[in-house]
């Protein structure tokens, strides 16, 4: 995919957890994914700029302006662009309900799909107990996440070396600390719950960084992942049909597409059925 495809058109694209602002934003296939796809409504489910890492040291690389201005450009062609922000860009959340160069600041908003089925977007945060009752855990939690990614990159290094697959240890020790310092556990059941009182048929959530498409309840969960390690966001399909989107098995398919295009078989070879 990239700049020799032909871009795929959706009607509405969720992407959360990107993290402009830190070294572990993958932006560069966060930009490839965003030449790919475009969509007639953009929503960003917050955590789009990190401010936390910003005010303790600027790191904001060409590739983050790149994306930044590749979205910017959406909107300037067309695109409603919406940003729901998270706890890592709370600050935005002074601006709830304003306009800026087209892009809609909400605290949350009910999405209204193309099959008539209601969805809460909402980043999540709210729902964590540690950011919401203990400002100052999260805050460290965050600080050792980060040396995760760090350690991460190292450890992946000796894994292939090994010939063994990609392992994150940053994912796994996310998950693990969440679970044991704010009962994550109960995450998808209480986004569930709030899209079940305000009448909604689902949700569309991010910040545990954790993508999903799963029925709780009798209501569909949805959880768009990130864009620090597996790189992944919902769309929503023309008939309403929402879909989690995992880019890089979508890049490994279309090489291995290409692949067999620029290898055919032998003369006399036969396919097996």
């Amino acid at each position: 995919m990239g700049e020799d495809t032909e871009t795929t058109r959706v009607r509405t694209l969720f992407l959360s957890d990107m993290h402009l602002g830190t070294k572990g934003c993958q932006a560069d296939l966060l930009l490839e994914f965003l030449r790919d796809y475009d969509a007639d409504v953009i929503y960003l489910v917050g955590d789009i700029v990190d401010g936390w890492q910003l005010k303790s040291g600027w790191y904001w690389p060409q590739s983050h302006n790149d994306v930044v201005q590749k979205l910017m450009r959406k909107v300037r062609k067309g695109s409603t662009l919406v940003y729901v922000p998270g706890n890592h860009d709370e600050f935005l959340r002074d601006y709830i309900g304003m306009t800026f160069g087209g892009i809609e600041i909400a605290d949350q908003r009910v999405h209204e799909a193309a099959d008539g089925k209601r969805y809460l977007v909402i980043h999540g945060d709210q729902f964590d107990m540690v950011v919401r009752h203990a400002k100052w855990l999260a805050f460290l939690g965050d600080g050792a996440y980060t040396f995760a990614l760090f350690v991460n990159t190292y450890v992946n290094t000796v894994r292939r070396r090994l010939g063994l697959a990609y392992w994150s240890l940053s994912a796994w020790a996310k998950l693990k600390v969440k679970n044991a310092v704010s009962f994550i556990g109960k995450f998808e059941e209480l986004l569930s719950a709030e899209a079940k009182r305000v009448g909604a048929d689902g949700v569309i959530c991010g910040h545990i960084h954790h993508a999903a498409n799963r029925q709780i309840n009798g209501l569909t969960y949805l959880n768009t992942g990130d864009w620090v390690e597996s790189c992944t966001a919902i769309v929503e399909h023309y008939d309403g049909t929402m879909e989690v989107l995992h880019y890089p098995s979508l890049l490994r398919a279309r090489a291995a597409r290409t692949e067999l295009v620029g290898h055919p078989r032998p003369e006399g070879a036969r396919a097996v059925a």
